[in-house]
């Protein structure tokens, strides 16, 4: 759990920083975790009180479902299409699963990257190890863990959406997702969903102030220095 003594960082507190007013470079933000430990409930969280992220948007070649719109929840393209974009060298990682392609397109993202905007993802830990090997300057990897495997089991059984079977395939694949907590630069113990949330606005703030990232230092620090 975050520790009390700190302040609570959030979105809106990272926003109103004068150093983060200078132009920067974007991050790739990376939340990985097993099934259950709570990624998606942050997620969802971070991209509705940070104006300065937005969700990345894969590619691929499933069929719509109802309610889905392109662009927004995927880009719908077709088998040839997605051909053509892998031949070309357009995806930082894609893979196929159950007969279907999935693809994260970089034009997009490299465009925020230049503008100082983030991307948030949503991937496992092969997506996350892919993506970092085409943009490792710009990732931040974190991996979120639960604070038990019993904890774990009461939440995805907690769901009642999964058979007995379901739930103990998802357990498995749970653990060796975990054994997986050493390929990221940060890893959280979600016990409390607040303070987890907490930790991870830190973590984003202290990304988004590296000096490497400040590319707006440089003419600002000159500005100070002129005789």
């Amino acid at each position: 759990m975050a520790d009390s003594a700190l302040p609570q960082t959030t979105p809106d507190s990272l926003a109103s920083g004068r150093a983060d007013a200078l132009h920067r470079r974007g991050l790739m933000l990376i939340l990985s975790s097993p099934s259950g430990a709570g990624k998606t409930t942050i997620a969802k969280r971070l991209l509705a009180h940070d104006p300065q992220i937005e969700a990345s948007v894969s590619a691929t070649t499933r069929p719509i479902r109802p309610g889905e719109v392109d662009g927004r929840d995927y880009h719908f393209v077709d088998r040839a299409e997605f051909d053509r974009m892998v031949e070309a060298n357009e995806f930082y990682e894609w893979a196929e699963v159950f007969g279907n392609c999935y693809g994260t397109p970089k034009a997009h993202i490299r465009a925020r990257l230049k503008e100082g905007g983030d991307t948030l993802f949503d991937i496992d830990w092969q997506g996350t190890q892919q993506l970092y090997q085409k943009a490792e300057a710009d990732v931040v990897r974190v991996f979120i863990l639960p604070p038990s495997i019993e904890e774990l089991r009461r939440r995805l059984t907690g769901r009642g959406t999964d058979s007995a079977e379901v739930i103990a395939a998802r357990m498995a694949r749970a653990k060796a997702e975990i054994s997986h907590w050493d390929g990221y630069d940060y890893v959280v113990v979600n016990d409390d969903v607040d303070a987890c949330y907490a930790q991870i606005c830190q973590i984003l703030a202290a990304e988004r102030l590296k000096r490497a990232r400040q590319t707006g230092l440089i003419g600002f620090v000159r500005e100070l220095t002129r005789a």
